[in-house]
């Protein structure tokens, strides 16, 4: 019997319709965000909604994209995730970070970011995996997840995010994050590699992967921790010494330790206690915010009490109280399922396995540099939950197992006439660096330092070993 020539390109015509139509209906015009509540007023283009990742099953993710503030069709595309794992990417980077807006003090409004990373990138965040933040699922069974499977959602998230936006498909492509995101980051470049290695199509532009206070492996990033604590004089020597001696951090596991001596949790219980609720373990040296009095002024409508410095240590309760704001969900076109829980920070509804936190994920930041795309580790020097201490060691380790010659010997970087931190990098390939003054969070502690830093990986230049003006005494 001859093929139905008719019946095939009725078929095809069909098709063509459903695609035409479903490119319509997925037009990033749909999602453009004409002006967020209280938002000061901006030249650069806002986008906000949903990706669907598995119709199927109903998942879909929240994302929020920000056009560079100037020359946005000549400028990079930035992905950014937060970690946790389940921690909101658009809570964090997006509006405490390196986002163009952060919260007001009294949580009904929004401010200008004078040093957002959008100077130089178009910027993307997504609250991945599905139960984070306004991502979600109808089918219970996906808030059950790992390592792999986020990578893989957040393939297909970008499968689909680059359909509705064709136009950033051959743009420069960099993926950032920072703490788990040291998981989420490498193991989502892996997932895209092996897509370009098999596509005689559309693949993943990568340049360069960046990663901030980054766990990597814990039996060294857990010691460095006590270490940290104990070199910055917040936990006894008696205690540091005992922990030392005591802990077998090559068993230590990322879930509850079975296999943790007696005397271990007898020593590692008492720097808790010493570090007590009153230092912020993200950043040592930073003040700690007073939830109730917070609340309280956010009543007032008052501004929430800022340090001397000038970091608002009451952000995360402004930022949480903004976007439960109805006006604020109804402009971000977010929560149309009408999730059954406020948004908040961190996921309350995520079933996030423990045990790939055990993943070692330094052969994988080899097999990324093996493909020619830069690596950077950057540290924040306050940050004693993935201290600079573990992250620089790792770093080393992995130059000497690419058997990378130092390129840069570790020294200080400059910005604005200051020591901005310190650096090293291997090989031209491999970069760690750390930021002066920072906490776990870089761009919210140091966000001059960080954008410098920011810029510079972008732009495949190296962090300034000098600063132009000569010291004088």
């Amino acid at each position: 019997m001859g093929r139905c020539w008719f019946g095939e390109a009725f078929i095809a015509l069909l098709a063509a319709g459903w695609l035409l139509s479903n490119v319509v209906a997925n037009s990033p015009d749909d999602d453009l965000v004409v002006k967020l509540p209280g938002q000061p007023e901006v030249r650069f283009k806002q986008y906000a909604g949903y990706i669907d990742v598995d119709v199927k099953t109903g998942k879909s993710l929240f994302y929020y994209f920000v056009e560079a503030d100037k020359d946005p069709n000549n400028k990079p595309l930035t992905l950014w995730l937060n970690g946790g794992p389940g921690c909101s990417s658009i809570g964090g980077g997006a509006f405490t970070e390196l986002g163009p807006f952060f919260p007001t003090g009294d949580g009904r409004g929004l401010r200008r970011n004078k040093m957002s990373w959008n100077r130089v990138s178009n910027l993307l965040f997504v609250e991945s995996p599905a139960g984070v933040g306004w991502s979600y699922s109808n089918t219970t069974s996906d808030y059950v997840i790992g390592d792999a499977k986020t990578a893989n959602d957040m393939y297909v998230f970008l499968l689909n995010w680059f359909e509705k936006f064709p136009q950033f498909k051959s743009r420069d492509f960099f993926l950032t994050g920072e703490s788990y995101a040291g998981h989420y980051i490498p193991q989502l470049a892996d997932v895209l590699l092996d897509h370009n290695a098999k596509s005689t199509g559309f693949k993943f532009n990568i340049k360069g992967v960046a990663i901030g206070n980054p766990l990597l492996r814990l039996d060294r990033d857990a010691p460095s921790q006590y270490e940290f604590l104990w070199s910055h004089g917040i936990i006894s020597d008696e205690v540091g010494q005992k922990i030392m001696s005591e802990c077998d951090f090559n068993d230590y596991t990322f879930q509850e330790p079975h296999n943790v001596s007696a005397s271990c949790n007898e020593a590692t219980s008492a720097a808790n206690e010493m570090v007590s609720d009153y230092v912020n373990g993200y950043d040592v040296l930073l003040d700690v915010c007073y939830p109730s009095i917070v609340e309280q002024e956010l009543r007032l409508r008052k501004l929430a009490t800022k340090i001397s410095v000038g970091v608002d240590v009451c952000m995360s309760f402004e930022r949480k109280f903004y976007f439960n704001l109805p006006e604020v969900q109804k402009a971000l076109h977010a929560n149309r399922t009408k999730l059954p829980y406020s948004w908040s920070m961190c996921s309350s509804v995520l079933n996030y396995t423990d045990v790939d936190g055990n993943i070692d994920i330094l052969p994988i930041l080899k097999k990324i540099i093996q493909n020619h795309i830069p690596v950077w580790v950057y540290s924040g020097d306050q940050d004693s939950v993935v201290p600079l201490l573990g992250s620089r060691t790792l770093v080393r380790e992995l130059a000497e197992d690419m058997k990378l010659e130092i390129t840069v010997p570790y020294g200080s970087w400059f910005h604005k006439q200051q020591v901005g931190g310190w650096q090293t990098e291997y090989g031209n390939m491999l970069t760690f660096a750390t930021v002066r003054g920072s906490s776990h969070m870089v761009p919210y502690a140091q966000p001059s330092r960080a954008l410098h830093l920011f810029s510079s990986f972008a732009r495949g230049r190296r962090l300034p070993n000098r600063t132009r003006t000569p010291m004088g005494f």
